[in-house]
């Protein structure tokens, strides 16, 4: 072997080891579906190793997590001792006061690493704009990828500890694999303790063919979602718009939102699918995150189709604990208001994500309103009449979409000039030529509302189908996708839109 060869493989293996800030690993990468190759050879044959695999799969989620955030992932070992003793501690406790102060112990800690690296940028803003520039010195701290995730997980397992929902666990190693268990570490679903904690020492561990062939199912569907329909209508159409929406027409505007809509589901609902399956693949099971949420005919059924695992944990952690709806009608309002407000600001660290907060909190407390005061009233689609359901679909829909507007756009400054064409320069008589001008975007659209937009019946028999194939001939099909994959997405990686969060 040439001196030169020998660099070039030193290199090869420094970059596999090192961290780039400008490629981190993802999912639809090639890195990660050749390194996840490499991993399950070793993992099959651990399955009946209870404490070697458990090992072997927090060394791969470390691995992944660094190549994500660098030498972040400490933050991740740290909230791990933290509340693997603090629950240990809360367990033992017997008086409530006490129990009391050890809960708020986790939570101070978790979200006060969460604000610092979340929230000290914005609030420098904040007092710079207050008391004059230079007030306070700004500080462009980095934000871990996936912190708000497992600050989330690690704050349930704790509180519901404190709740006597859970037992602690006896090993901290078993309690990393959870927070730190790779297919949902960096962007969800967040899972609660309760749900996986029983699935970590099944020994052996059990990967039937219906998990299989799901598995393979919703990597492909989840790899296809946002490879193909969210990067390819993100690069080429949505964001040349928002980056300078005084160029285009209201109507190429508007139509710039929409395909926004679909994007960000494709993005988000096909991390979650490729989450999940690879969780299936390791014999884990997740639950659903995503249910058709564009078919939602009110916005409190939105919420109960779309981001699941958040909207229950804001429920269950937060709007119950606020009170919910057992102090009268009044606090009920003010209780979904402060929720999704807060909801909001955990989305992003600027005015434009607590106004979406808003205006989804303002939404949902009119829509209880509205169920009390019009008896008949239905909270959920498949319980109205066709002649509602409809009505209902497209005015929950255009609201969200209004909301996206204020998600997607830099700052409040191009909210206002999108809606300023939007309504003084619509311009309509461009549809042909922007038609004919981005045909292929304008099929992917089509296509990814028509697969959202088919009965849930399609999607099962398209994955008992493919679970029933033979594995060359699921093989076969992955390759395909991937080779699609290949033909349609950009040079550069496009890391998922929940990264942010």
């Amino acid at each position: 072997m040439t001196v030169r060869a020998e660099e070039h493989i030193f290199g090869k293996l420094c970059s596999l080891l090192s961290y780039d800030p400008q490629q981190p690993l993802i999912f639809s990468s090639g890195l990660f579906l050749f390194l996840f190759a490499g991993f399950l050879l070793l993992y099959g044959r651990l399955r009946s190793a209870a404490t070697a695999r458990i090992v072997y799969v927090i060394l791969f989620s470390l691995y992944f997590y660094y190549k994500s955030s660098g030498i972040y992932f400490l933050l991740l070992v740290f909230a791990s001792v933290s509340d693997f003793w603090i629950a240990r501690a809360i367990f033992r406790t017997e008086g409530r006061g006490a129990r009391r102060w050890l809960v708020l112990l986790s939570v101070l800690v978790n979200l006060g690493m969460l604000g610092y690296f979340k929230y000290t940028n914005f609030l420098i803003g904040i007092a710079n704009d207050l008391f004059g520039e230079g007030f306070l010195d700004f500080r462009n701290i980095f934000l871990p990828v996936g912190i708000s995730f497992f600050v989330f997980q690690s704050m349930s397992y704790t509180i519901d500890i404190y709740r006597g929902e859970l037992r602690p666990l006896d090993r901290w190693g078993d309690y990393l694999f959870y927070l730190s268990f790779f297919p949902q570490l960096v962007a969800g679903p967040i899972v609660r303790a309760r749900d996986f904690i029983p699935q970590i020492r099944r020994n052996p561990i059990r990967i039937t063919r219906e998990m299989f062939g799901s598995g393979v199912f919703l990597i492909l569907t989840g790899l296809f979602k946002k490879a193909v329909i969210s990067d390819y209508i993100s690069l080429n159409f949505v964001d040349r718009i928002f980056d300078d929406p005084l160029l285009y027409s209201g109507f190429e505007c508007l139509t710039g939102i929409y395909a926004y809509a679909l994007q960000i589901y494709c993005d988000f609902s096909g991390y979650s699918d490729m989450a999940i399956g690879i969780a299936l693949l390791l014999g884990f099971r997740f639950p659903k995150n995503f249910d058709a949420p564009y078919k939602s005919a009110t916005i409190t059924e939105f919420w109960r189709r779309w981001h699941i695992s958040l909207s229950s944990w804001l429920r269950d952690y937060l709007y119950i604990s606020l009170g919910g709806n057992r102090k009268g009608r009044v606090r009920t309002y003010l209780n979904l208001m402060l929720t999704m407000l807060l909801g909001g600001l955990w989305h992003g660290a600027a005015v434009r994500f607590i106004l979406w907060g808003g205006l989804h909190g303002l939404a949902l407390a009119l829509h209880k309103l509205w169920m009390r005061a019009v008896p008949g009233s239905k909270a959920l689609g498949h319980q109205m009449r066709w002649y509602w359901r409809i009505p209902g679909i497209f005015l929950t829909f255009n609201l969200v979409c209004f909301g996206w507007l204020m998600f997607r756009a830099e700052s409040m400054q191009t909210v206002g000039l999108m809606l300023r064409q939007i309504f003084r320069h619509f311009n309509a008589a461009i549809a042909p030529q922007l038609f004919s001008g981005y045909t292929g975007v304008f099929l992917l659209i089509g296509l990814g509302y028509l697969l959202h937009l088919l009965p849930g019946s399609c999607d099962r028999r398209a994955r008992r189908f493919v679970t029933g194939l033979p594995l060359a001939a699921q093989v076969l099909l992955a390759t395909v996708v991937v080779w699609v994959v290949m033909q349609v997405k950009s040079s550069d990686i496009q890391p998922f839109i929940y990264f942010q969060f």
